[in-house]
């Protein structure tokens, strides 16, 4: 990945407390996992940003080599990433993702 894609993917998921790389946008989800974290975070009553990486494709596939993470959707949280649909959804069912947005 080159330096330029490596800052304006970290410039995203500086941009928001909450950060989600998905596909689509929150209203409307072009995946099944995408809509599930979508519908993860609202009932966690979390705040959030969103970023559609079908728009581009640079950023679609960098941000699986940037965080060494396959698939999409991904979720940070402070500039951390959480993981993906399964995880966040374990996460949800455990209330650990409230803890961790502190809602």
């Amino acid at each position: 990945m080159n330096e330029q894609l490596k800052n304006e993917i970290e410039a995203k998921i500086k941009s928001s407390r909450v950060f989600l790389f998905m596909k689509g946008i929150p209203a409307r989800p072009m995946c099944g996992f995408s809509a599930g974290v979508v519908q993860a975070l609202h009932q966690a009553g979390a705040t959030y940003d969103s970023f559609d990486v079908l728009s581009d494709e640079n950023v679609r596939q960098g941000i699986k080599e940037y965080a060494n993470w396959p698939t999409i959707p991904q979720l940070y949280i402070d500039g951390e990433f959480i993981g993906g649909h399964d995880i966040v959804m374990q996460m949800l069912q455990s209330g650990e993702l409230q803890t961790k947005l502190g809602s």
